[in-house]
């Protein structure tokens, strides 16, 4: 088996060329999933990188991104594959047409490759090329949707009724995300490598928006990091994720502002922020702690 990755290091260096800054325990996940050829489940909570770290360690190995978005209800024609019923009929239509066509020689026919629609989950594991596979927000589907891809992340093989058993070319690298909305079963659980990934530590989101807003100042990245861990710490609906922060970073640097102060914080908040309750709380924190939030500093 060819594997992506030589070292721990090598996965951090190449997540970091494409602007993911990813600590020793990400790395190390993604390199045994490589080496041991185990899906990667990644729990946390929502906007910390979980779909992100999956499209980059898709972009730094040179990996096609396939990606199956779950939701409620998705069943095994939308994640597995189905058959393209609409050729099928016009083929039994034109072959009805020749006497010598018999329906077992039309039936072999319609069911073929030639007729066969593959989705996420078998196009990445019949795939000639190297793939990494995204299975997002796995905690939507239902339990008999959760066994099905436990029965493809177990044996990397498709069986088709009318064609017998497929497996696979190669074998993906396989992400699959929780936001831990309902509880996965201990079976799915098992056959996986587990990664929780929660809001970074105020050093790294600096480091990330510094990396990720261009012509932000080092000290206004530290004074957000800081504020946005403030904002944190409060009882909130829905904290801000890291994707929030940047918003946040880039609406300060396109108006102009290079120091954080009371005004400025309670004037943006909506872009960090999504509740009223959760803005009211923030105001609050800000009108109450200025000299925390506010202070110049000599970053």
């Amino acid at each position: 088996m060819t594997h992506r990755f030589e070292t721990v290091d090598a996965v951090r260096e190449g997540l970091r060329s494409v602007d993911y800054l990813a600590d020793e325990s990400i790395a190390g996940v993604a390199y045994l999933a490589d080496r041991l050829a185990k899906p990667v489940l990644v729990e946390g909570p929502a906007g910390t990188g979980k779909t992100q770290l999956a499209k980059s360690v898709a972009e730094m190995s040179g990996s096609r991104l396939i990606r199956l978005q779950c939701y409620e209800g998705i069943d095994e024609a939308k994640a597995l594959y189905e058959w393209n019923y609409k050729k099928q009929l016009l083929r039994i239509q034109v072959e009805k047409g020749d006497e010598d066509a018999s329906w077992t020689e039309i039936k072999d026919d319609i069911f073929s490759d030639e007729f066969l629609l593959p989705r996420p989950l078998m196009e990445a594991i019949t795939a000639d090329d190297p793939v990494v596979l995204l299975i997002d927000e796995v905690d939507r589907v239902e339990l008999e949707t959760e066994a099905l891809l436990l029965e493809i992340l177990s044996d990397y093989q498709v069986s088709i009724p009318e064609l017998g058993t497929i497996e696979a070319k190669q074998i993906p690298l396989v992400f699959l995300t929780s936001n831990n909305t309902r509880e996965l079963s201990e079976a799915l659980k098992r056959r996986c490598l587990f990664l929780h990934i929660d809001y970074p530590e105020m050093d790294r989101e600096k480091e990330i928006v510094l990396t990720k807003v261009p012509d932000i100042s080092e000290k206004l990245a530290d004074q957000v990091a800081r504020i946005v861990r403030s904002v944190r710490q409060l009882e909130l609906k829905k904290h801000p994720s890291v994707s929030e922060t940047l918003d946040w970073a880039r609406t300060l640097v396109l108006l102009g502002i290079d120091h954080i102060d009371e005004k400025d914080a309670i004037d943006t908040v909506n872009i960090l922020l999504k509740y009223r309750s959760d803005i009211d709380k923030a105001i609050k924190e800000f009108s109450s702690n200025s000299p925390a939030h506010f202070e110049e500093t000599s970053a």
